[in-house]
C-alpha cells in the first residue's frame, strides 16, 4: 500500500483516549497517528479509513471535513465479544484536482481488497461510491451494489461525475462490470418515473422505503452485494442532521444500524462506505454519533460471518425442488447453519456470471413459488444472465 496517500488521525481524536476505558475500541484497534506511525495490517481484518472530499458532492460542501468527531465517537465504544482486528489507516486529503483524490482511493481500496481487508469507508460525497466500483477492475470480477438512498443518483449522461449522478457512470462507463445494483430505501417523490422505469428496465433492484423497513424484505439485497453504500440521507433528518440534503422521511437509527449488522454479516461483502456526512450541521455530534453505531453494527456483524455461500459446499443445505407447471423446475437451497435460502440459476459452466449462479432469496420466496409465482429476483437474474 502507498502510505503516502494517508494522513495520521488527528491528534485530538486520540487525546480523548485518556479520559475513557483502556477497553474502549480506541485503545483496541491499530491507529494511524504522528506518534506510532502507519499500523502493522498484518492479521488485520477491516480497515477504517476516511476521504475528505466534497468538491463533487451536491449541495453538501464540507462533507469531508472534521471526520475526527466521528472517529471520536467510535473510540469510545466498547467491542463486542469480537476476534476481528481492526486499524484506522487515516484520511485521504484533498488532492489538488478531484481526480488526485478519486486515484488515491481507488488505490487505497483496491490494496486493502488484494490484502483481503474490507475497507470502511467514511466522509465525502457519494461519488465516492463510483471510485470504490472502479478499485475492483483488477479483480476482474462482475460487482453487485446495494445503495441505502432515498434517490437514485442516476443524473444524466453528459453530467459530470458528482454525487447525484455517479450511477449512470457506473452503468454506461467501460470497462463495465456491474451486475447488479440495489436500491434500498427509495422515496418515490425524490426520483423521476423515468428513473424508475429505467431501473425496472434494466432488471436492477429498488425496494421503496415502506417496503424497506420490513427488514427480512432487504436482507437478500446485502447478502448479494460486494459494495454496500450508504447516504446519510436516507435517514431521517431528526435521527442525522449532519447532511444538507436531509429529509423529514427515511430509515430511523435502530433500522440504519440493523441494515448496516445486515452488510457486516454477508460473506459476499468486501467493501462499506457512509457518505454525505457534515459536521457543520451536526447537533451535539448526534450524525457522528451515529454513524459510529452503524460502523460498530458492521463490525459486529463481520464477527458473526458464519460462511455460508460461497464458502460452503452444498451438502451443507436443504435442497427444495418446485415443479412449474409451464416452466422448469426450481431449485432452492436452505442453509443448516443459518436457515437462510438461496435460489440457483441454471447457467452454462463457462457462463462470466457463473459466481452469481445462487441468488439470495427468503423463505416466502419459496413459499411463492409453491404457488406457482415465480420470484421477481429470480427472473431478474435471468435476464441479466441470457
Amino acid at each position: 500500500m502507498n502510505k503516502d496517500f494517508l494522513s495520521p488521525i488527528k491528534e485530538t481524536a486520540l487525546a480523548h483516549l485518556v479520559l475513557h476505558s483502556p477497553l474502549c475500541l480506541g485503545n483496541k484497534i491499530r491507529i494511524h497517528s504522528n506518534q506510532t506511525g502507519f499500523p502493522d495490517l498484518d492479521d488485520v481484518k477491516i480497515a477504517i479509513f476516511g476521504v475528505q472530499e466534497d468538491r463533487n458532492s451536491e449541495n453538501n460542501f464540507g462533507c469531508g471535513d472534521d471526520l475526527h468527531f466521528v472517529r471520536r465517537k467510535i473510540y469510545e465504544l466498547f467491542p463486542g465479544n469480537w476476534h476481528t482486528e481492526i486499524a484506522d489507516i487515516g484520511n485521504v486529503a484533498k488532492g489538488d484536482k478531484v481526480s488526485d483524490t478519486y486515484f488515491a482511493v481507488s488505490e487505497v481500496i483496491t490494496s486493502l481488497l488484494k490484502k483481503d481487508i474490507i475497507p470502511i469507508i467514511i466522509g465525502g460525497g457519494q461519488d465516492i461510491t463510483y471510485v470504490n466500483y472502479r478499485a475492483y477492475d483488477t479483480l476482474e470480477q462482475s460487482v453487485n451494489i446495494t445503495a441505502v438512498d432515498s434517490r437514485f443518483d442516476l443524473g444524466n449522461l453528459d453530467d459530470e461525475l458528482t454525487s447525484q449522478s455517479y450511477l449512470s457512470k457506473i452503468i454506461m462507463q467501460e470497462p463495465n462490470n456491474l451486475f447488479n445494483y440495489c436500491n434500498v430505501g427509495y422515496q418515490t417523490y425524490f426520483n423521476s418515473q423515468e428513473a424508475i422505469h429505467l431501473l425496472d428496465s434494466l432488471f436492477f433492484d429498488a425496494y421503496r422505503l415502506g417496503n424497506a423497513k420490513e427488514l427480512e424484505n432487504i436482507e437478500p439485497a446485502f447478502r448479494n452485494a460486494d459494495i454496500v453504500s450508504i447516504d446519510l440521507g436516507a435517514v431521517r433528518q431528526s435521527e442525522a442532521p449532519a447532511n444538507n440534503n436531509a429529509s423529514p422521511n427515511g430509515f430511523y437509527g435502530e433500522e440504519i444500524c440493523a441494515i448496516s449488522r445486515y452488510a457486516g454479516l454477508s460473506d459476499k461483502v468486501s467493501s462499506f462506505g457512509i457518505y454525505e456526512y457534515n459536521s457543520k450541521l451536526d447537533n451535539n455530534h448526534q450524525t457522528a454519533n451515529l454513524m459510529a453505531q452503524m460502523i460498530w453494527y458492521f463490525i459486529e456483524g463481520v464477527n458473526y460471518r458464519v460462511k455460508d455461500y460461497p464458502f460452503s459446499g452444498k451438502e451443507n443445505y436443504q435442497k427444495f425442488t418446485v415443479m412449474l407447471e409451464d416452466d422448469d423446475p426450481l431449485v432452492f437451497y436452505k442453509s443448516n447453519k443459518t436457515g437462510r435460502w438461496w435460489i440457483e440459476i441454471n447457467i452454462l459452466s463457462d457462463n462470466k456470471y457463473k459466481r452469481h449462479a445462487l441468488i439470495p432469496c427468503t423463505f416466502k420466496d419459496y413459499t411463492e413459488a409453491t404457488k406457482q409465482i415465480i420470484p421477481e429476483r429470480w427472473y431478474k437474474a435471468m435476464q441479466k444472465m441470457m
